[in-house]
């Protein structure tokens, strides 16, 4: 039987919500996922407002997540390109919980594990290309050189990115849906929100922080 094109699926979440545990879904739904390390380069294309490569980008995969989709205005461009398209908005039980996985997890990634990265560890970062951290942290937040992760301003930058994404659909909320992993009954929203039969309980938990 001839199966009907997928849909275009945006996970636009930011990171540290749950994204990676919600592209294991999509791919055991069958969908395929964008190559996210090619989607973070287009970074720079995204803070020039250049969504040309980004659309173009889209046409390699049925399924998005992460940067630059997570990045304000994209998903705008998205909808506006892609009519038919559903987006999923991933959140944390609160912005301080998403703040302190975020800070654990790139405290991790760039510098020792004991403390959040200052700018030196970021320009140091070898993550896709030396000092890609440093570029990213730049482009998203307008925190000072000496405080990269000024609790105030990315705790603002959280909550400004979902109030943002929920006005932006508040005329058709049936393109959005808004989810939280950690509660089981949201992955039962998700499968009602795809048109797929559930096949697990809840969410698988991928990439975890210890928060």
């Amino acid at each position: 039987m001839f199966e009907r094109k997928k849909e275009k699926i945006f996970c636009i979440g930011l990171n540290k919500t749950g994204t990676t545990s919600l592209e294991q879904v999509l791919t055991d739904f069958g969908y395929s996922l964008g190559d996210q390390a090619k989607g973070e380069l287009l970074a720079k294309d995204w803070f020039q407002r250049d969504f040309k490569s980004i659309i173009k980008y889209c046409n390699s995969a049925d399924a998005f997540q992460d940067i630059p989709f997570s990045l304000p205005f994209t998903y705008v461009h998205l909808d506006q390109h892609f009519p038919n398209a559903k987006f999923i908005l991933t959140e944390r039980d609160d912005v301080d919980q998403w703040y302190q996985s975020l800070t654990m997890f790139h405290s991790r990634l760039w510098a020792d594990g004991n403390q959040i990265p200052n700018i030196g560890h970021l320009k140091q970062a070898k993550y896709r290309y030396k000092g890609f951290a440093y570029d990213i942290n730049r482009m998203m937040f307008a925190t000072p050189e000496d405080d990269p992760y000024k609790k105030e301003v990315l705790t603002k930058y959280y909550e400004q990115h979902n109030y943002s994404v929920q006005e932006y659909f508040r005329s058709k909320p049936e393109k959005l849906l808004v989810i939280n992993i950690a509660n089981d009954e949201d992955y039962v929203r998700l499968c009602e929100f795809l048109g797929k039969k559930p096949i697990h309980n809840g969410f698988p938990h991928l990439n975890k922080t210890k928060i």
